[in-house]
């Protein structure tokens, strides 16, 4: 079955056709960072404008580099939710325009659930012969991940700890209560005057802190500890929080900048009216704050600190076989490693997704929906967006 996956929640224009929902034929990306870049973030009218101009070519290049005409589709699946509503709708649109156009089955996807099935493609490896495959059962092949598992999703908007028995049986066991860890990134490095998108800016300069430090011979582990930073376990719970960390932050880099002040130095960016985080990034990319790196790596390491451990927490209640990641921040290489040390004395295997299958793409929205087609479920042509979706939880 060759499935054409449309994605279009945010600031990214994905088409890919993917094989039986593992195996890709085509992954194709427009990006927006660029555009965003000057603005810190997305803006949602900038997006969908954007995503109106680059989706037919992104379509037609899709297919080219798969080899396939539109005889060879065999259905359409297109993201509905959660995103930014003029965005997702110029995606579905187009996706439910086609299938009614070519007589082709269509589904709507759950970003999130999408998301999560982005552990099942595999990038670099062939499909079998059409025979294997006619003889194989669709819900498990060889290499694919194993139930029950547990799945951290983490991206820009949302942080949840789901465990999966099977293909759509989804159990919540916790959430952000605030901020998504994403979104933290974003907003921290605009405060330390990193740039944008937030998560691989952070990284870098976490990495410039522990390199220094290996220059000098001294433990990495002085970096992720150099600032005392908060972490809001909520014991009890598997729920995160992440706006009081996101506070200790703002206060910390203002207290750079004060002093820096205090000691001769002219601001440019006082009495504008601008949004805090912008003007403390500002600032701090002027002063060039000495402890930028520090205040990074210290405060990855507290992000990292508690999503490790409560993941590692619910994989040992619940004896799962494996542990998933999922989401943009999957891609981020502190909490992979972090959390296959919390896993190994446990011998539950850590799976994630290569890092640009962790961002948004089409490849994984074509992926989930071959299971959602191979159980006989499909999406009318009254399909809407839905921008505040979440995932289907049920015990």
């Amino acid at each position: 079955m060759l499935v054409l996956g449309i994605e279009s929640s945010c600031d990214e224009t994905g088409a890919a056709i993917v094989q039986d929902g593992r195996y890709l034929r085509s992954n194709i990306v427009a990006s927006q960072i660029e555009i965003h870049n000057r603005y810190g973030g997305v803006v949602p009218e900038v997006a969908s404008r954007q995503q109106l101009s680059t989706i037919i070519p992104t379509l037609e290049t899709a297919l080219d580099k798969a080899g396939c005409g539109w005889s060879d589709i065999d259905a359409i699946a297109a993201t509905y939710g959660p995103g930014l509503a003029g965005s997702l709708l110029v995606g579905l649109t187009v996706g439910k325009a086609l299938a009614l156009a070519r007589n082709l089955p269509f589904i709507g996807i759950n970003h999130l659930e999408a998301h999560i099935y982005a552990n099942w493609l595999r990038k670099d490896e062939a499909a079998p012969p059409d025979n294997a495959l006619a003889a194989a059962d669709w819900t498990y092949q060889d290499g694919d991940p194993i139930f029950p598992l547990i799945c951290l999703v983490i991206s820009g908007a949302h942080s949840e700890l789901a465990l999966l028995r099977d293909h759509g049986q989804y159990e919540l066991l916790g959430r952000t209560r605030d901020d998504a860890a994403g979104e933290a990134f974003d907003k921290v490095s605009r405060i330390l005057g990193l740039g944008y998108p937030g998560g691989p800016a952070i990284q870098q300069a976490a990495q410039r802190a522990e390199e220094a430090l290996l220059q000098l011979k001294k433990p990495v582990a002085l970096a992720r500890s150099a600032y005392r930073l908060p972490r809001a376990w909520l014991r009890g719970t598997y729920d995160f929080s992440f706006s009081g960390l996101k506070t200790a932050m703002l206060h910390l880099a203002e207290g750079v900048v004060n002093s820096q002040q205090n000691s001769g130095a002219a601001g440019n960016g006082e009495g504008k009216q601008i949004s805090q985080y912008t003007r403390m990034g500002a600032q701090a990319a002027q002063y060039g704050a000495p402890n930028v790196d520090l205040l990074a790596s210290s405060f990855q390491e507290a992000i990292v600190d508690v999503l490790a451990v409560k993941t590692r927490l619910a994989a040992q209640e619940y004896h799962v076989k494996q542990v998933l990641l999922a989401g943009g921040v999957a891609a981020n290489l502190s909490l992979r490693a972090r959390l296959e040390q919390e896993l190994l004395p446990l011998r539950i295997h850590l799976r994630y997704p290569p890092i640009d299958l962790c961002t948004d793409n089409a490849a994984m929205i074509a992926g989930a929906a071959f299971f959602h087609l191979c159980r006989g479920e499909q999406s009318g042509l009254d399909l809407d967006v839905h921008p505040g979706l979440s995932l289907p939880f049920r015990k």
